[in-house]
Order: C-alpha cells, then sequence, then structure tokens
C-alpha cells in the first residue's frame, strides 16, 4: 500500500479538489491500496486561529463562522449530486455548531487555553476529511472518514503533542485489520491524549501523520502531494533556474529543510527514515512530473551539490573574550542556557583560538538571549573576561547541501569565490564534519544575489546570466544590442550564456528592468517608458539593483563616466568599455581603476580601446602573463589614417584622399581630429601601460603629419584651402618614398619604454608595407617572435567591428 497526503493548496479549491480525486482514484484503480491523509482547506487553519483569538478578546467570529461555513458549503455543492448533499450538509453543520459552541466558551471565559486552541483548529482537518470522503464515495463506495485523533495518540503538550508510539502502533494495525477493504481518508495534524482530549501535532503536523502512518503499516512509499515540482535546488521564487531535484537522501532532504526548504519539515521524515521507505514529493497540480525522490541512499549526480537553501532573517549574536580560552564545559554552559528557555539555535561557529564563539538565532529571540547572557555570565563581564555581546540584525543564512561534497574537492573555494566576486561579504561559516553543508552569514540585503550568483557557480551546466548595463546608445551601443538580439540562442545553446540588458541610458532617457530589456524595441520603450537621464542616477541604480554578475559597458567618448568606474569597481560590477579615457588620461587614475578591479575580483575589459575589434590588448596580456618578454611594438592603429595614406598613391592628391575619406565617413567632422595624432597616441599609451611601463601622454613623442599652417587653420573650410596649398609638400613626400620602392606609413612604436609616432618610409620586406583600406596592424617583436614578429592586421574601425570588440569582451567577463 501507499500513503498520499495533500496539503492545504490541494484541498483549497474545487478544482484543486478535482485534481486530488483523480490521483487517488487513479492509485485505487491500479491496485495501489492507498491511504489518504488530508490537511485543512488553504487558509481554514488561520482562519480558525483567528477565531480563537478573537473569541479570547470578546471580538465577533460571526462572519467567520459564516465564512468557513460557505467555503466547504460550495465545495459540496458543487462536487456532490444533489441526492447525496443533505446528509452532507447536515454533518458539516453539526460540526460547525460544535466549533462554535467551543469559541463561545473561549467568549464567555475570556481565555484561550492551548488545549482550548488545539481543539478548535483541529475542526479544519475534520471539515476537509469527511467532506472530500463523501465527495470520493460517489466513485468510491469503500471511502471512508477517519478521524486520527482516535488512533494518533499522544502526551498532554498541546500545540506539539508528542507521540506514544507503542499506543499508537496497536490501535492504527487494528483500524488496518478492522478496515482493510476500505479507502480511508485521514485527517493529518491531530491526535488526542490519554484522557481523548484533542492534541496537534505542531509544524508540519500532517506529514507526520502521513509519515506514522505508512511506517506503522508498511507502506511501499509515502507520496506528499504540494503545489511545487518537488524539491528543487533553490527557491524558485528568487532563483528562477531553479529545477527540481529527482532524488534525495533523507540527510540531503533535512539539511535543506532545516535551512528554509519549506516542502517537507525535518521530523516527518524520521519514522520514515527508520523504515527505509521512499518519500516522494508530487506536485497536485502537475500529476503527471515524477518529482522527487527522497529514499536512504543518494544518487550519483553530475553536480557538486544537490541545492541551496536559506533562511532570510536571522540575528547573530558574538561572544567573546580571555575567559572563555581553556574554558572547560564554557560552551555547554551557554547553549544549556538558551535551550532551557526554549531559544532555538541555528548555526554555531566558533574560533579555534576559543576566543570566540558566534550564533544564530530568530530575530526575536535575540534580545532575550542578549539578557539570558547578561545574566548567566555577569561575574566574568564585570570581571572583563568576557566582552558584552551586540546583536546584528538584518542578516540571512545561505547553505549548500550535498552527499557529493565529502568527495569533491574545492567546494568552499567556489562557494566562497562566487560570493566574493559579487562583493557579498560573508559574516560567519559553520561547516560540519560529515561536510554534507556549507553554511555562511550574509547580509539579508545581499540574499537575492548571493543564491542566484551561487547557483550559476555550482550548476555549471545550466545558463550562466550576466546583467548589463549599458551606457551611450550611438552607433556602436545600437550594433552591440542588434548583434546581442542576432546571438542570443546561440549564446544559450552553445555558451550556455545569458545576457540580459537590464539598463540602458544616453545622454536624454534611462531605463531599467531587471526582467532585461527588449533589444527589438528597446529604442521605443527608452522613449516611451524612460525616465530624464541622470549618470549619477543611472550608477546608484545600477547599484541598488543588486543583481549577480553584473557588467557595466561605456559605449560612449564621453569623460565623465570615467569618474565613476573606481565606484563601480567597488561595488563589484565588472566595466567593459570601447571609451579610452579612464586608460589613457594620467597614469595614477590608470594604475588605480586596475588595481581596484583586482581588488575586488571583477573584470576589466577595454579590449576596444585599441584595435576595435582587433584582438591586440588581449594578445599582449597573454603575452606577458605567459612569461614573454617584450621587445618592441609597432602598430598603425588609425583606420582612418591608414586609409589616407594606403590611397595616396599614383596621381591622387593628398587633399582628394583626405576629402574622400571624409565623404565615405573614415575621418570625424573635423578631419584634424584624426590627422593630429591624439587618438593614435592614446592607443599607443594603453600598450605602452599594458606592457608594464609608467608612461605619461607628454612622455609621447609625436610627429605631426600636417604643416603648422593646415593645424592652425580657423575652420574646417580654411584647413581644406591650407590643405591645398600644401600639394607640393605632400606630393615631394610620396616621390621620395616612390623613388625608393616604398610606402608612407604613420607609425607608432614602443621601444624600452619610449614611446614615438612618425611618419616612416618603408619597404616590401617590412610588414607594414602590404596594408591596405584602413586596416590597423600591429607587430609584437619579443623573446618568443624575435625573428619573425607577431603580426595582427585588420579592420580598425566602424561600428559594426567595434561592437563586435565590446561583445567578445562582455562573453569572456567571468570567464577566468
Amino acid at each position: 500500500m501507499k500513503v498520499l497526503k495533500f496539503g492545504g493548496t490541494s484541498v483549497g479549491t474545487v478544482d484543486s479538489i478535482k485534481s486530488v480525486l483523480e490521483i487517488v482514484k487513479s492509485s485505487y484503480d491500479r491496485g495501489e491500496k492507498p491511504l489518504v491523509v488530508l490537511s485543512a482547506m488553504s487558509g481554514v487553519t488561520n482562519l480558525l486561529t483567528q477565531m480563537a483569538e478573537n473569541a479570547a478578546q470578546r471580538k465577533s467570529f460571526a462572519e467567520d463562522i459564516k465564512l468557513l461555513e460557505e467555503k466547504h458549503f460550495e465545495v459540496v455543492k458543487q462536487l456532490i449530486a444533489i441526492k447525496y448533499q443533505n446528509p452532507v450538509y447536515t454533518k458539516l453543520k453539526l460540526m460547525l455548531n460544535e466549533l462554535e459552541e467551543i469559541l463561545q466558551g473561549v467568549y464567555a471565559l475570556q481565555e484561550l487555553s492551548l488545549q482550548s486552541k488545539d481543539l478548535i483548529i483541529s475542526y479544519g482537518e475534520r471539515f476537509s476529511n469527511y467532506m472530500v470522503s463523501k465527495i470520493m464515495e460517489q466513485y468510491i463506495p469503500e471511502s471512508i472518514y477517519v478521524d486520527a485523533s482516535h488512533y494518533m495518540k499522544t502526551d498532554s503538550n498541546f500545540g506539539n503533542a508528542h507521540l506514544n508510539e507503542e499506543l499508537t502502533t496497536q490501535l492504527i494495525n487494528s483500524l488496518k485489520h478492522t478496515h482493510a477493504d476500505k479507502l480511508m481518508f485521514v485527517t493529518g495534524f491531530i491526535g488526542s491524549n490519554e484522557e481523548g482530549r484533542v492534541t496537534t501535532l505542531g509544524r508540519g503536523g500532517s506529514d507526520y501523520t502521513a509519515a506514522i502512518f505508512g511506517s506503522i503499516l508498511g507502506a511501499s512509499v509515502i507520496e506528499i502531494w504540494t503545489d511545487v515540482n518537488g524539491m528543487l535546488t533553490a527557491d524558485p521564487r528568487i532563483v528562477k533556474k531553479a529545477f527540481s531535484l529527482p532524488v534525495l537522501s533523507y540527510t540531503e532532504a533535512m539539511e535543506l529543510s532545516y535551512f528554509g526548504a519549506k516542502v517537507i519539515y525535518p521530523p516527518t521524515m524520521i519514522p520514515a527514515f527508520m523504515k527505509r521507505i521512499p518519500i516522494a514529493i508530487r506536485n497536485t497540480f502537475e500529476p503527471e512530473f515524477p518529482g522527487t525522490i527522497i529514499q536512504f541512499e543518494s544518487d550519483c549526480s553530475q553536480y557538486p551539490i544537490k541545492g541551496i537553501s536559506s533562511i532570510s532573517d536571522v540575528s547573530i549574536i558574538n561572544l567573546s573574550g580571555s575567559g572563555m580560552i581553556g574554558k572547560s564545559g564554557f560552551s555547554g554552559r551557554l547553549f544549556t542556557l538558551l535551550a532551557r528557555e526554549q531559544i532555538n539555535v541555528i548555526l554555531i561557529t566558533q574560533s579555534s583560538s576559543e576566543h570566540s564563539i558566534t550564533f544564530a538565532v530568530n530575530p526575536s529571540d535575540a534580545e532575550k538571549a542578549l539578557k539570558l547572557i547578561a545574566t548567566e555570565f555577569e561575574l566574568e563581564l564585570q570581571a572583563n573576561k568576557l566582552v558584552m555581546p551586540e546583536v546584528e540584525k538584518d542578516l540571512s543564512v545561505l547553505a549548500i547541501v550535498g552527499e557529493n561534497m565529502k568527495r569533491t574537492p574545492g567546494m568552499s573555494g567556489r562557494l566562497f569565490a562566487a560570493l566574493g566576486r559579487n562583493g557579498i561579504n560573508v559574516r560567519a561559516i559553520a561547516q560540519g564534519s560529515s561536510e554534507f553543508n556549507i553554511s555562511v552569514i550574509i547580509a539579508k540585503e545581499d540574499l537575492a544575489k548571493a543564491l542566484n550568483a551561487v547557483h550559476d557557480a555550482f550548476f555549471a551546466e545550466l545558463k550562466k546570466t550576466l546583467h548589463v548595463f549599458n551606457l551611450g546608445t550611438g552607433n556602436i551601443g545600437s550594433t552591440l544590442f542588434k548583434q546581442l538580439a542576432k546571438q542570443h540562442d546561440f549564446l544559450l545553446d552553445k555558451n550556455d550564456l545569458e545576457i540580459k540588458v537590464v539598463g540602458v541610458a544616453n545622454s536624454r532617457k534611462m531605463l531599467f528592468d531587471k526582467n532585461g530589456i527588449n533589444l527589438e524595441t528597446w529604442k521605443e520603450d527608452l522613449e516611451a517608458n524612460g525616465q530624464v537621464s541622470d549618470l549619477a542616477a543611472f550608477v546608484e541604480t545600477m547599484k541598488s539593483m543588486n543583481l549577480p554578475n553584473c557588467v557595466f559597458i561605456d559605449n560612449t567618448a564621453s569623460k565623465l563616466p570615467a569618474k565613476y568606474y573606481e565606484e563601480i569597481f567597488k561595488s563589484n560590477i565588472s566595466i567593459v568599455t570601447c571609451n579610452k579615457i579612464a586608460n589613457s588620461g594620467d597614469y595614477a587614475t590608470y594604475k588605480l581603476l586596475h588595481d581596484t578591479a583586482r581588488r575586488h575580483g571583477v573584470d576589466f575589459f577595454y579590449e576596444t580601446n585599441v584595435g576595435a575589434g582587433l584582438p591586440i590588448v588581449r594578445v599582449l596580456k597573454d603575452l606577458m602573463l605567459s612569461g614573454d618578454r617584450i621587445l618592441k611594438i609597432e602598430a598603425i592603429l588609425s583606420g582612418t589614417i591608414s586609409y589616407i595614406f594606403n590611397n595616396f598613391v599614383g596621381e591622387a592628391s593628398f587633399y582628394d584622399v583626405v576629402k574622400k575619406a571624409q565623404e565615405l565617413g573614415y575621418t570625424e567632422p573635423d578631419p584634424r581630429d584624426d590627422l593630429g595624432g591624439v587618438d593614435f597616441m592614446r592607443k599607443m599609451l594603453i600598450l605602452a601601460r599594458d606592457a608594464g611601463y609608467v608612461v605619461e601622454a607628454e612622455d609621447v613623442e609625436l610627429e605631426q603629419i600636417l604643416p603648422e599652417s593646415c593645424a592652425a587653420a580657423a575652420s574646417v573650410d580654411e584647413f581644406y584651402a591650407e590643405l591645398l596649398k600644401a600639394d607640393s609638400f605632400f606630393n615631394e613626400l610620396k616621390e621620395k618614398a616612390a623613388a625608393q620602392n616604398k610606402v608612407i606609413r604613420y607609425i607608432g612604436k614602443l621601444e624600452e619604454g619610449k614611446v614615438s609616432i612618425s611618419m616612416q618610409m618603408v619597404d616590401e620586406t617590412h610588414p607594414f608595407y602590404s596594408l591596405s583600406g584602413s586596416d590597423n596592424i600591429i607587430s609584437f617583436t619579443t623573446e618568443r617572435y624575435k625573428e619573425r614578429p607577431l603580426v595582427v592586421k585588420g579592420p580598425g574601425a566602424g561600428a559594426e567591428v567595434t561592437a563586435a570588440g565590446v561583445f567578445a569582451d562582455l562573453v569572456n567577463v567571468g570567464a577566468k
């Protein structure tokens, strides 16, 4: 036989009761001989409790009685044929009258004892089980109602009664013997003492009833039917990626339940544990889903842990002082004191020096615990052998659980790396010698971020999520959004990576959505729903959203965002940027930002600072990380200048080539912004610094391309007029190069810590000779690449390649 237990949500409505009936009928038809345990209808126990308390305060409970009657009568009306309804109405009405009489007594006495309260709330299970048994009787005539208070015998600890196992075993065996052919609907949660007074079994009482009946009757399985698909890897309300666990051991399930998983209450599993009876957690509303099997032994899971559980609100007390060191029995004295006063200690950790003990309690018990400690250890406190402890509030416990942890090295490292990378400070740590559980105490405000970050870290086969805040929606930003939208499915399928753009801003508007902004309609959404843009507010909102794995993308050319980089790094948010200003300003700022990112364990990626989509910065860093030594770097890092000199051949004049470059969009509105070499200089400055040299902008030797008359022109039109006059100057250069079978190149060079940028003439033996179009090229001469330098060549400008470079940096965030 099997035991089927249904919780309050499973019998909460007409539709849910229909589902229960189908599940029970299917089991009965398969010959599984089910015994059914039901809780009260959803919300009824709370309503009965409220009625009892109102009666004790002489408040009216008439409306609640009426509500209770309507709730149950509506089910009878909907699910029982008219000709069978009256006897059921009559029986329910009699029970309601009994309840009302008891409440009248409480009202008259203005006293609510635990015994009276147990009797009052027991009616919830009585109503539901009697009603559902009568509904089922229409389909299975053998259905009967069983009041478990006649068979679950307990002591007189009302509110949380303890079972008399020997007497209960005799009575349940007798019940089964006399009703062997019946389909029994048994009230959960309630029992009775030796005098026959109704008691309740405390938290998880209906599950406990099911476990007791199952263990005594030798059930093949105990099925707990609820409103979720078994036990999940984490709380699905917080971690959207949480998924159902097919198998758990009793130990794993108890650990997860203790730390907040509400699907099952640990003590309810003990009777099944003792008899090695599997417990199945199933979903009433999705009965085809297999759910979770809790059994004696765990399975061989592909994951290092089984789940992540949490307690959202705890307080900790830290007791410290020299009076604890070597003091035999100190811990026993402390925790005996707390146990005597019914204060539950959630977690304990003690320093190896025995100088301090930290323990977590429910916030409601914290002040009481503090007063007890002050009284018990008064002499030690007065003698300064102990420091008066303080309560730390607004904390949470996060625990990772799983039997595989014992056989898998690096569990602690992975946990703390995930927390540290996301800037989550750990206040206390506890790990049992069984290694089934590692628990940490963190700030309550960080719990959601921590659960998601740790879930991503341990369930590697799942999709990792990056939460992106993008600043700048010009050519590069908008192109990046197109690329992200296009590659979304590919990243999910091939890289197990989901990128959610949760914040967007430009100079006019900003928009946030923690669930992700639609990259197909972002422009319209930003315009219609965005608030007035404010960079400081954008950064503050990004921080306050407190999401895991955050990335700030700076797709602007503005000086303002760089002022916030340090603050962003300190908030444990990575930065990806195509904006060169932060890295090419003064060296002190460059070093500060890189040190801050490293210290906070986040990424600072800026590949597009130097070569748009070309892998230049990454190649340089990889060469240095592998122990190679940079001897010389030569580069052409201006797509505009590259285009101009590549096309300044034959009959073409310099004036015509520059004019054409501007028409094609290769230059800024004022071509001198490109031809002046400042942008090129910034790129070489970044390379020099990444190569390990302390270089300021003024240290770079920058040879001007343009004659002074062109550079000093008052307007763009005047610039072109002066450029036309300078034709002979440029033609002379071109002719000189042609005569020597060379070409003109504007080359940056880093050698022995010195940076220079100058016009040079190179022949066909030089790697830059055959450069074409607007390509960039860079040559690394190193100890390993001394005879034949390592050359990187390709497009160095354009929205598509620059956005692609930002994209590449983004997908590498957190990869190391």
